[in-house]
């Protein structure tokens, strides 16, 4: 099952056919940013600084996680 976590204001999403290099889309009301799952840095768009820290929070300790299922999401024949 692909990784789709939602907080209060804002949720994470891992989509198959993704681009290069693996990340994760944050998406909010007023944001949607590309974080980097490597070193979870704002790849492109625009995030809060609380949402970005809540982030770094939650992905903090799942790196193995986010990469295996980006990696299975993204398979490419």
């Amino acid at each position: 099952m692909p990784i789709d976590k939602t907080f209060d204001a804002f949720r994470i999403e891992l989509r198959s056919r993704d681009h290069a290099p693996p990340h994760f889309h944050v998406v909010g009301p007023d944001f949607h940013a590309l974080i980097a799952i490597r070193d979870l840095q704002v790849l492109r768009g625009t995030i809060t600084r609380r949402a970005l820290a809540e982030v770094a929070a939650w992905a903090g300790g799942r790196h193995d996680e986010l990469m295996a299922e980006w990696r299975r999401l993204n398979e490419r024949d």
